[in-house]
């Protein structure tokens, strides 16, 4: 039987409040414009806006800003019955985004104590999770309980249910203790993860050293249960391995550059809808390397999320 959803996303939904004022430090920026922010919320808006169905597990403030998420995961199509609303009196996570040059970037986070990080696995349905084909896991819940112990929790129900599950390495260091305790949970994930997509950065994270090899990477992982390997670096363009031995790498696309961030969301909503629609390993790098030039163009990371016909656009005015 069709499942409900293609993928249900479980952790971060935050607020992003991007700088309006560019190339300015943030100590003279003044204004900024809120939007839906927080890897998996973003990668749930990017894939539901580029066709597929997806839902949504988290926990929102009960503030102005989780009603403010709630209402735009709603209106952009992502399914938020797995939403649950704080009652302990933690609040919504903020991201302050500074815009130096395209090539200066960076983000201020505001993380201690928010809601995101406080979904119990109680809160966690099973019910839920056997509607959907995929979970999409994101690292930065796993930085602290107890919704470290909710997506490990949503990770062996989706592996009793039959559903794949792709892990977005996610690593953002201010969430996390140490580098060891990050490396502990992100193997835990990445032995049980059929799809695994990071950056070389994120991958030496996981593996808990600097400069690693990409073969040495793959060979390790293949070791377990996953299929698909994707491993991107930055304006050199991202390779996919799979377990048959198969690589296939995927160029970067020219891009107006505004800003840095927002990259890997939107890269990853992308690849992810194009192997679910059947596209080659070939053709979900391209989606993905294009939907990242087109984020990092604009000034928002969800609202910027581009529709697959943009993306096909992209690729054949570059591709001539």
């Amino acid at each position: 039987m069709a499942k409900q959803f293609h993928f249900i996303a479980i952790g971060r939904a935050a607020i992003d409040l991007n700088a309006v004022e560019y190339n300015r430090p943030m100590e003279e920026t003044k204004t900024f414009s809120k939007y839906v922010g927080g890897s998996p919320a973003n990668i749930a808006i990017g894939a539901s806006k580029m066709g597929l169905k997806t839902g949504f597990i988290g926990k929102l403030a009960d503030d102005q800003h989780g009603r403010f998420i709630q209402s735009y995961l709603e209106g952009a199509g992502v399914d938020t019955q797995g939403l649950v609303t704080d009652t302990e009196g933690h609040k919504t996570g903020l991201a302050f985004t500074e815009i130096k040059s395209p090539q200066e970037c960076s983000i201020l986070m505001y993380r201690d104590e928010v809601a995101d990080l406080y979904l119990y696995p109680s809160e966690v349905s099973e019910d839920y999770l056997k509607q959907a084909d995929y979970l999409l896991i994101s690292g930065t819940g796993l930085a602290q309980s107890p919704s470290r112990e909710a997506i490990l929790k949503s990770l062996l129900l989706a592996r009793k249910n039959g559903l794949k599950i792709i892990f977005e390495l996610d690593y953002r260091e201010y969430t996390w203790k140490s580098a060891e305790e990050t490396a502990i949970y992100y193997q835990l994930v990445a032995q049980q993860s059929d799809i695994i997509i990071g950056t070389r950065d994120e991958f030496d994270v996981l593996e808990n050293h600097l400069g690693g090899d990409n073969e040495a990477s793959v060979k390790a992982l293949f070791k377990h249960q996953a299929e698909l390997i994707v491993i991107k670096h930055g304006v050199e363009g991202s390779y996919a391995y799979e377990k048959n031995g198969k690589v296939t790498r995927g160029k970067a696309y020219k891009a107006k550059v505004l800003k840095t961030f927002g990259a890997g969301d939107s890269y990853a909503a992308a690849f992810i809808t194009a192997l679910v629609n059947g596209e080659s390993i070939g053709t979900a790098l391209k989606y993905g390397a294009a939907s990242a030039a087109i984020v990092v163009s604009s000034h928002s990371s969800s609202e910027a999320m581009p529709t697959i016909e943009k993306i096909k656009a992209l690729i054949a005015e570059q591709d001539k």
